[in-house]
């Protein structure tokens, strides 16, 4: 038999150590990198392990100038270690070798917009220093991902983001999750016998919509504090600033599922504080990975609202949004304004859209403003729109009827009786 060594092998990368291959890589320096799409990137490696599965060592890297989720762990030979580590701000320019070995300059102007399209976190330098302070301790906490991917139901699933998970998990480069009761396991053997014992098939809790296929459950943090624990470290491996893992008996929190014959698979969640005295109507919302651009994530916003209305009260998220969450807002937002508008005859007031949609006022200004519907005179925000105006917002992909909406003719749910709360200040 005859075996034929890759160029990489006598590229001079290498040196032999026993049986393996080496090289010297030093933790905390910069290399180029190359990508699962086979472009070479900067990335600076931040860790090192031997991964258990395959029994190589692999080296964490965090790309420069993409955001943390793309963060990896990569095999020795994805690391250019030719030229040794390269310096910090060695280049004012950063070189992309695209996969027809071209490369292409990308200018500050040209990234800025780059970051812009991707959401690509913005540097310490450019925050100010409060949040660059909070920022750098989160960072320190949850750099290195150790998790590579989960198994749930039918999904394999690539993790983005570091979860907490007990110490004998959370170092494992796959987990095996029950996608009904969320119990969490380190090998497959275990899971196809959890699966066999296992009598859940929906999320505990109480149904409170269930409309064709898509239902979802309220569940109760203090009456069901593991799945809402073990739902919270799931949701982490997604979420990049995510801070409630553990402490979850505060929160309500509401399941959606698909359901079919084998029983309710989940497809997201929301959670909310089940007393907020800021009014927030959602503390965290996620649509896992295989769900997601199906519409689940504007479903689930809106679901928050339809609660709102049946408690009688006006609404908000949890500030500050991210990026994406903005966006998704800003678009609910819209489409629900614009069609009040569109269905309404005569003068409306933001008081009166407030009314209708449980959007609180101050997001409802900021919404027409971007629209630019409203006008500010004599001290107080005017609506100021035509029909004309209206119908070319609700033309815009942007602004159009999600795919999927709530029908509270299926809502089967009554708002908790309030206890009254205390005006004393802590």
């Amino acid at each position: 038999f005859f075996f034929f060594l890759p160029d990489f092998y006598n590229s001079g990368l290498y040196r032999m150590e026993g049986s393996q291959y080496t090289s010297e890589v030093t933790l905390g320096s910069l290399y180029q990198v190359q990508r699962l799409d086979e472009s070479w990137h900067m990335a600076e490696v931040i860790q090192k392990r031997e991964n258990p599965e395959t029994k190589c060592t692999e080296y964490y890297v965090h790309y420069k100038d993409f955001n943390r989720r793309m963060d990896e762990w990569v095999c020795l030979p994805r690391i250019d270690t030719s030229k040794g580590p390269v310096e910090e701000g060695q280049k004012e320019l950063e070189t992309i070798l695209e996969l027809d070995g071209r490369e292409r300059k990308v200018t500050r102007n040209l990234k800025r917009k780059h970051d812009e399209i991707n959401h690509v976190q913005k540097s310490f330098d450019e925050m100010d220093p409060t949040t660059a302070a909070l920022e750098k301790e989160h960072e320190a906490l949850t750099k290195v991902k150790y998790i590579n991917r989960i198994v749930i139901g039918k999904y394999e699933i690539d993790a983005w983001y570091f979860s907490p998970y007990p110490e004998e998990y959370g170092k494992q480069p796959k987990l095996w999750i029950c996608e009904y009761c969320l119990k969490y396991m380190r090998f497959e053997t275990t899971y196809v016998r959890h699966l066999d014992i296992c009598n859940a098939r929906q999320p505990p809790g109480k149904e409170i919509y269930r409309k064709a296929t898509l239902s979802v459950f309220e569940v109760n943090g203090s009456d069901h504090k593991i799945y809402c624990q073990n739902l919270c470290l799931l949701a982490k491996l997604f979420l990049d600033h995510k801070t409630l893992y553990f402490d979850v008996e505060p929160f309500l929190f509401y399941v959606l599922t698909e359901v079919d014959k084998q029983g309710c698979h989940i497809v997201g969640y929301f959670s909310k504080e089940k007393e907020s005295p800021d009014n927030n109507n959602l503390a965290c919302i996620l649509t896992l990975p295989p769900y997601q651009r199906n519409g689940y994530g504007k479903f689930l916003i809106a679901f928050s609202y339809e609660l709102s209305k049946l408690e009688g009260c006006v609404g908000s998220p949890e500030k500050p949004l991210s990026d994406l969450g903005k966006l998704s807002y800003r678009s609910y937002w819209s489409w629900v304004l614009l069609d009040i508008l569109k269905n309404t005859e005569g003068m409306v007031s933001i008081k009166d859209l407030s009314a209708m949609s449980s959007i609180t006022h101050d997001d409802i200004t900021g919404t027409l403003q971007a629209l630019n519907m409203v006008k500010y005179w004599k001290g107080q925000h005017i609506i100021c729109v035509t029909p004309k105006l209206v119908e070319e917002h609700m033309k815009s992909a942007e602004y159009r009827r999600p795919k999927l909406t709530v029908d509270p003719d299926y809502m089967r749910w009554s708002p908790p009786s309030k206890r009254p709360r205390s005006t004393k200040k802590h």
